[in-house]
């Protein structure tokens, strides 16, 4: 069986039309009433939908939103769980 001919590869130059990449600088690591805030958040929506579970109906306001208080709940919760995409 015949050897296959090697092709020889030549060097790779880039277009030069393409822009250098701009370095981004770093950014520092949050501040701390931004974690304050994303964790008490998270904490708070953990404490409404405790208290609601084990004192909701004592509770006016609380009995008169009924199933609201579980939307309340996860969003707190959830809006401290989005904050921790900025967070560094």
């Amino acid at each position: 069986m015949p050897k296959s001919k090697v092709r020889k590869k030549t060097a790779y130059t880039p277009p030069a039309d393409r822009k250098t990449p701009v370095k981004v600088s770093a950014a520092g690591p949050s501040p701390l009433p931004y974690k304050i805030v994303m964790f008490g958040l998270m904490l708070l929506g953990l404490a409404w939908l405790v208290v609601n579970y084990l004192a909701g109906e004592k509770i006016g306001f609380m009995l008169e939103l009924g199933n609201w208080n579980f939307a309340i709940g996860f969003a707190l919760m959830i809006s401290g769980l989005l904050m921790t995409m900025k967070w560094r």
